[in-house]
């Protein structure tokens, strides 16, 4: 079963490049047929994350090798642990059994690792960053926390902002597919944090293992994804900047409205308007120069991707299905069956084989009780 990273690497190929389906078969070493099927789905059924390569000998010593490498931060550098003074230490006082080469090239990716970066404040057309951000508001009556997606083209300055009722898996997937809708096109490449919604583990090396929702999003839509340093917040200051933006000039006063579908139709008139604008240092307004991103972008949109978060689940004895901490009905005569749940921003779907046996309207609270009298 092929991974979902290279199901995005073999379409990108073909599909981007503009390779042909044998030619990716021998870049990639898989079967012409299987770059056939990969250009049909863009998810594989079955996805399974494979784990890094266990290191037998070294990992019981990595914790103290990172503890001597550490401890040299606060020492006059011409006094700092070679590599070869790190393996002596680790054989002599802690019994190592293991060669200095696996100790030399741990060493050196660690401390690779470690190097400071620089963002280049010049940004090409093309390109996006993308954060979540948190305002108060007041929805059918009721003060709440929202949680509002900003989507920001570096380039022209150009924005998307679209508010939610919580930071989710299904709002992050709804977010970028708004996003991309309102834009017409998907950037080459878009910038995040380390979300725990995109990313599930960052690894000694610093590389990214992708969540599945979010390897299925990048394989539906081709962009390439690139993340910041963990608390670096200035890796991507030009969304940073849109969050603050967005909240001073889109969200003061306090917004009030009957409902998040009135507030995003205010926030999309604002993103409009804002293309007018002007800013410092700047000949062309905005909405010139997003010509130039949208240029870049890739063109045409692909079929709209299914914003939800999707979990097997099991019928209880009352005919419930529990989804976030809450409860939905389902006809009885359901009980004890195996389910398929979809949770949207604002609906939950449940099947139950090819059948949509129930839909509710999406419950932000815990411990809710959600139902319809014609499933008793």
């Amino acid at each position: 079963m092929k991974q979902v990273e290279l199901y995005f690497l073999v379409r990108h190929a073909v599909r981007i490049e503009g390779l042909s389906e044998r030619a990716a078969a021998h870049r990639f070493g898989i079967d012409p047929r299987t770059v056939s099927k990969m250009l049909k789905f863009s998810v594989p059924p079955g996805y399974r994350r494979s784990k890094p390569p266990a290191r037998p000998k070294l990992d019981p010593f990595v914790a103290i090798i990172d503890q001597i490498l550490e401890g040299d931060k606060a020492k006059p550098k011409k006094q700092h642990h070679t590599s070869k003074r790190i393996f002596e230490r680790l054989r002599d006082e802690y019994g190592f059994a293991g060669g200095q080469t696996i100790v030399k090239d741990y060493v050196a990716s660690y401390r690779q690792r470690s190097r400071e970066m620089f963002v280049p404040l010049v940004h090409p057309p093309g390109h996006a960053q993308v954060d979540f951000g948190e305002a108060l508001g007041v929805i059918g009556g009721v003060e709440r926390k929202i949680h509002f997606f900003a989507f920001d083209l570096p380039h022209s300055d150009a924005c998307f902002v679209v508010a939610y009722p919580a930071e989710t898996t299904e709002a992050f997937c709804d977010g970028h597919v708004k996003a991309f809708e309102f834009f017409g096109g998907v950037p080459k490449s878009i910038l995040y944090d380390n979300t725990k919604i995109a990313v599930a583990r960052i690894l000694g090396d610093g590389r990214r293992q992708r969540t599945r929702v979010f390897s299925e999003l990048q394989s539906h839509y081709l962009f390439e994804d690139r993340f910041g340093r963990p608390g670096k917040g200035n890796d991507k200051g030009k969304v940073e900047g849109l969050v603050g933006f967005a909240r001073r000039n889109f969200l003061v006063p306090i917004p009030v409205f009957d409902s998040f579908e009135a507030l995003n139709a205010h926030l999309l008139d604002c993103c409009r308007r804002r293309m007018n604008d002007r800013l410092r240092g700047e000949d062309e307004t905005i909405g010139e120069r997003l010509e130039r991103d949208l240029a870049a972008f890739q063109q045409p949109l692909p079929p709209v991707y299914d914003a939800c978060e999707k979990i097997g689940a099991t019928v209880s004895s009352l005919s419930l299905v529990r989804y976030r901490s809450n409860d939905y009905s389902v006809p009885t005569s359901f009980g004890h069956r195996e389910a398929f749940v979809r949770g949207y921003v604002h609906e939950v779907v449940i099947s139950c084989g090819a059948d949509i046996i129930a839909r509710h309207p999406r419950s932000y609270e815990r411990e809710d009780f959600v139902f319809d009298p014609l499933h008793y």
